[in-house]
């Protein structure tokens, strides 16, 4: 049995689907398109049945290739359709379930964000919306899992819908006035703190500000409460740990062993050994940032600001041959490069998706890397971490404004849903920045163990110091940074955030600090990220963008080293 979930962008169809599979979900894309959907399974009763998410969209008439996948996709079958509603804007969610409704397919309606729609003062007869539809409507809040259990048991129960044809459109939106005057009423109510947000936030002459504002605040609350927890917790139990396991090392080993296990210097971040230096990076330096930066980013992603940013950064972005929808991979980019690559599937062009991949990549650090960042230059103050972002922004802007210009190929518009403001779900918001987190634990501590192993290799063979020498007149020439960094920028090709943990114990003064993560941010996606373009872009344009990188780099950094050396 297949259960096809459609609905309009941004009403919660993704969610829903979350909570009835869980997360043992697949991903995939639509034969002969880069459009993805999602495939999971759920329990139905005493059996375990197929359920897929389609990609959203306002009508079964394609204008795009998003909405000519999800109309194939409906075309080839379900045996049930969940067609889930924005309770709060009826009328234009009506337009695609009347589509639904004239094939004739079982179908459940979904009244999702149905708390939204009380709280504006919209209240819907689900019994009288029923007898106009002919179908089970069930009301759900799919942040917090209300209605979840009724909508699997309306599933069980989904029927055909009584014959319904229109002939026009205009005679489907005359019936879709008929069933909103029905079963709608819509109080008056006073403008609440967060109408008058929404407002503000998308005017450029108050937008703008707010946005400053609120991406400084954003940065300090996470370098507050990432310091915090690194002198109260992690500084304290990590000495305590360093030194039991130092003598525990020390009692049972000796020589090379110990030197790779503990390093020869009682000093964490300049010890290179796995127990030591390889936990206490991770764990010490890049944990008290990670988690605040995941919170801050779940909040500003669940209230639904980061669609606003998107309308005010519209204006810039067309500038360099995107549109404000590319936002969007762009704050993916800040928890990880991964699925942020993945997601420029939602631009239009190729030439828009090579622009969005490229500028991401190498100007957008990832979540753990904007952590180390955050801990390696923290002590020193905020201006060199504003100095990192800045040099990364300009980056951005010029190098986007440059390629818009001599790359060929049209940049469509997209127009871009805003939702409104929402009070963010705490549970969830918790179950999201723990599952991140762990993420990361799971891929960090390892590969940072094997690069403190490399690193000891390289530092007691040797060969440290020969690739220094022999990257002395770019590294250090240009750059202005110790030879010694050229093995940590090696090292960055498997992860940025090792990278920068290499620089730790090269005794870099806050001014190299800044060139080196600028530099490495650049000059070289990590190579899960590296893997992800070769698929979106091709051979041709990941070499490209990355000969492109390359030359940034090397520019960008000379010029730092003659700015602020």
């Amino acid at each position: 049995m297949k259960i096809l979930l459609m609905g309009n962008p941004n009403v919660g169809k993704s969610v829903i689907f979350s909570r009835l599979t869980g997360i043992e979900v697949v991903s995939a894309n639509y034969p002969g398109t880069t459009v993805e959907y999602t495939e999971g399974r759920m329990k139905l009763g005493e059996r375990m049945v197929t359920l897929v998410d389609a990609p959203g969209v306002y009508s079964l008439d394609p204008t795009s290739q998003v909405e000519e996948v999800s109309r194939k996709m409906f075309s080839l079958g379900a045996d049930v359709v969940v067609n889930v509603i924005d309770s709060t804007n009826l009328e234009r969610n009506l337009n695609l379930t009347l589509q639904i409704l004239e094939q004739g397919r079982p179908t459940v309606v979904a009244l999702n964000l149905w708390d939204a729609a009380v709280h504006k003062g919209i209240q819907i007869d689900i019994i009288a919306l029923e007898r106009e539809l002919g179908v089970p409507v069930v009301a759900t809040v799919a942040v917090s899992g209300q209605g979840i259990h009724e909508l699997v048991a309306a599933i069980g129960k989904a029927r055909v819908p009584p014959p319904v044809h229109f002939e026009t459109a205009d005679q489907r939106w005359a019936r879709i006035g008929e069933i909103a005057a029905r079963t709608q009423v819509v109080s008056h109510r006073h403008p609440t703190l967060l109408d008058k947000l929404e407002d503000i936030s998308i005017r450029p002459i108050t937008g703008i500000p707010l946005a400053v504002l609120i991406l400084y605040l954003s940065f300090s609350l996470v370098i507050e409460i990432g310091e915090l927890l690194q002198k109260k917790v992690t500084d304290p139990l990590f000495l305590a740990y360093s030194q039991f396991i130092t003598g525990l090392v020390e009692s049972h080993t000796s020589g090379l062993l110990r030197d790779i296990l503990v390093g020869t210097t009682p000093e964490l971040l300049k010890s290179f050994g796995i127990l030591t230096t390889g936990l206490y990076i991770p764990l010490g330096v890049v944990l008290p940032f990670l988690i605040p930066f995941y919170l801050v980013l779940g909040i500003l992603e669940d209230i639904g600001y980061l669609p606003r940013l998107s309308v005010i950064l519209d204006a810039l972005m067309h500038r360099i041959g995107l549109h404000g929808a590319a936002i969007l991979p762009c704050v993916l980019g800040m928890g990880c490069s991964v699925p942020a690559v993945l997601s420029v599937r939602i631009l239009e062009s190729p030439k828009q998706r090579y622009l969005a991949a490229t500028l991401m990549t190498m100007a957008i650090p990832c979540a753990s890397q904007s952590a180390m960042i955050f801990g390696m230059l923290a002590p020193y103050g905020l201006k060199y971490i504003f100095m990192v972002y800045g040099s990364l922004f300009l980056t951005f802007v010029i190098t986007g404004f440059f390629l818009h210009k001599i790359i060929g190929g049209e940049s469509p518009e997209i127009f871009l849903e805003i939702p409104p403001y929402r009070m963010p779900n705490p549970g969830s918001l918790l179950k999201k920045t723990f599952i991140r987190v762990r993420e990361f634990l799971k891929e960090a501590v390892p590969y940072i163990a094997l690069g403190m192993v490399v690193m000891n290799i390289f530092y007691l063979s040797g060969l440290m110091h020969f690739i220094g020498q022999a990257l002395r007149p770019v590294v250090s020439g240009l750059l202005g940074l110790p030879s010694d960094a050229a093995t940590a920028l090696i090292i960055g090709f498997l992860r940025k955030d090792i990278g920068i943990g290499m620089f730790a114990p090269l005794g870099m003064t806050p001014e190299q600090l800044v060139i080196s993560s600028v530099v490495l941010a650049m000059y070289f996606p990590c190579v899960a990220t590296f893997m992800v373009m070769l698929k979106e872009l091709g051979i041709a344009g990941t070499l490209k963008s990355v000969a492109l990188r390359l030359a940034a780099a090397l520019l960008v950094g000379t010029m730092l080293h003659l700015l602020i050396m």
